[in-house]
């Protein structure tokens, strides 16, 4: 085992996928906490699991399939249980004769290659596949397991399903503790976090009604409904995961925010939770953080070469500003955390204030504000400012004060990243002159401002062809040159992408290059529309354009980039 593993590792560093110093440190951590070592690097999110994998193939000498091209074997269900298929990570594939072939995460673990051998009564043929495409596939192949776990716990609880939680505060607040203890309970709360995880849902959702509870899951930035647990459950699901998040159960009329740590699937998930008190019960609010789903490489993220090219050009600058603008959950933090990850190097001190800290970044040095105690965006500047950094990034400017400081800073030899909120590149320069800064010191400091959405990409595994109304094409420019509506991709459907369509998102931006007639325009204070219009002439391509590209290139869909752009500023 010793010698795979460091296969493995000469694997990973002659990729360039880890430096040695990054190896060392996590040899380090499993010297002392034990552990596999390709969980530990999933864990900090070192490497992505595609390339984790293609260094596993190189170490043991068996090449990766890929199983979201495969078709599986149904009738093969009845020879693996669920519960055994999740434990080791492994899906059957086919079974030719007496030979089963299993696609594994781990094709040399040979104790669950014995356990399968005995229960089956076949020889083994392991190959090897992603954990992430080993998850899908057990989701697809048995069902997620929430929909029966939830059966059985409204079976188990019938005959109590009238029992009401009575008394003085403290007994309730016992009774509450002694249930989120038992099995039923536990079992429920983990199987809808488990959930959460499998659908790569980003936020999580526990609404009490006056009669019923209401589960909700955000994935790919869209809403969807999943099983709710029984109305008589919901005080102790609610209770379960404040425990877990280390709050006060008894606390019932003020919000709360904690997080906590859970496994899913041999992966360490980051929760965060808010606690937000409602007229029927906790409304409950979970982020989840998935650090093995996140990918900080600019290159990927889905910008146009040449918006790309712009903002590394930007990043690479010893000193003055560059804006992320969009509303709330358009991937504003990840793009600066990529362009973060491309610019560390040990010669640079890079600095982050955010609110909260949301992903840890090696080599980077993050403070968390804390405003309950006074600890603000302008406040931790002033002090970061006394750190000697070289590159700043803000999680948000959110005011007059933190806005001052920030150009200030980039005034003064910084290299300064940060967030608005705006719908569009052009507003947000905007937005800082009406924050009351002078349009002669945004000109002097600002060098870019990318506008961005999140669009969600067509499902790999359901693409359907067709051809939009010819009215519709003509008026969007997707036409071909004889004037036929181009053939277009969008998604039928199915169980890999829960019916959606849709599988995974990308950016679609718009990049505001602060040129000589830009700022002459934010000199005289010229309104969003105009210097919208003036950045287009220069070259600029809008968030419509680059949706409809990407459209063109049968990414998304055109139902996508009307949903993200509206109310985008157009000449």
């Amino acid at each position: 085992m010793a010698s795979l593993q460091k296969r493995i590792i000469d694997a990973l560093l002659s990729r360039g996928l880890l430096t040695p110093e990054q190896m060392e440190g996590v040899l380090a951590v499993q010297r002392t906490q034990g552990g596999s070592l390709q969980a530990l690097l999933m864990e900090r999110g070192l490497v992505s699991e595609a390339d984790l994998v293609a260094a596993v193939s190189q170490g043991i000498g068996i090449p990766p399939i890929n199983l979201s091209r495969m078709k599986l074997d149904v009738g093969l269900k009845a020879l693996i249980p669920r519960d055994l298929a999740l434990q080791y990570q492994l899906i059957p594939i086919s079974c030719t004769g007496q030979t089963l072939t299993i696609a594994m995460a781990d094709p040399l673990n040979v104790f669950a290659l014995d356990i399968l051998a005995t229960m089956t009564g076949l020889s083994i043929s392991p190959v090897l596949a992603t954990p992430k495409d080993i998850r899908d596939a057990i989701d697809t192949f048995y069902g997620t397991g929430v929909e029966e776990t939830l059966r059985e716990m409204v079976r188990k609880t019938e005959s109590n399903s009238h029992t009401v939680i009575t008394g003085e505060e403290g007994s309730e607040a016992e009774q509450l503790l002694r249930q989120t203890q038992e099995a039923p309970v536990i079992k429920l709360t983990d199987a809808i976090l488990t959930r959460a995880v499998r659908m790569h849902a980003s936020d999580l959702f526990i609404e009490p009604r006056e009669q019923s509870v209401r589960v909700r899951y955000r994935v790919d930035g869209v809403l969807q409904e999943g099983p709710a647990p029984p109305k008589h459950l919901q005080p102790a699901v609610v209770s379960r995961i404040k425990i877990m998040s280390e709050l006060n159960i008894a606390e019932r009329r003020l919000p709360q925010d904690g997080h906590f740590n859970f496994r899913v699937d041999e992966r360490l998930i980051d929760f965060r939770v808010s606690v937000l008190p409602s007229s029927f019960g906790g409304n409950v609010c979970v982020r989840v953080l998935d650090k093995g789903e996140v990918k900080l490489d600019i290159d990927t993220l889905g910008f146009s070469p040449e918006d790309l090219e712009r903002l590394k050009a930007c990043a690479r600058r010893p000193h003055g500003m560059l804006l992320s603008t969009g509303p709330t959950g358009s991937g504003k933090t990840t793009t600066l955390y990529a362009l973060l990850k491309m610019i560390d190097s040990p010669e640079k001190n890079i600095v982050t204030v955010e609110d909260p800290v949301e992903f840890d970044l090696g080599g980077v040095n993050q403070v968390n504000v804390k405003t309950d105690i006074g600890l603000t965006f302008a406040k931790t500047l002033r002090s970061i400012l006394r750190q000697d950094p070289d590159v700043i990034m803000v999680g948000e400017i959110r005011d007059a004060e933190t806005a001052d400081m920030a150009i200030k800073s980039a005034l003064t030899g910084h290299l300064v990243l940060s967030t608005l909120h705006t719908n569009s590149a052009a507003g947000s320069v905007i937005r800082l002159v009406n924050m009351g800064m002078e349009p002669f010191l945004i000109n002097s400091c600002v060098m870019a401002v990318v506008g961005q959405r999140l669009v969600r990409k067509v499902c790999p595994k359901c693409p359907e062809r067709y051809r939009p109304p010819k009215g519709m094409a003509e008026k969007l420019g997707l036409v071909d040159k004889r004037g036929e509506p181009l053939e277009l991709v969008r998604g039928a459907g199915c169980r890999a992408c829960f019916k959606s369509g849709y599988a995974g998102r990308e950016v679609i931006a718009e990049t505001l290059i602060m040129s000589p007639q830009t700022r002459e325009l934010i000199l005289r204070r010229a309104p969003e529309r105009e210097v919208q219009n003036a950045a287009r002439k220069e070259g600029m391509k809008t968030l419509r354009d680059h949706g409809l590209a990407k459209v063109v290139a049968h990414s998304t869909t055109l139902d996508e980039v009307f949903r993200t752009t509206i109310g985008e500023v157009v000449g």
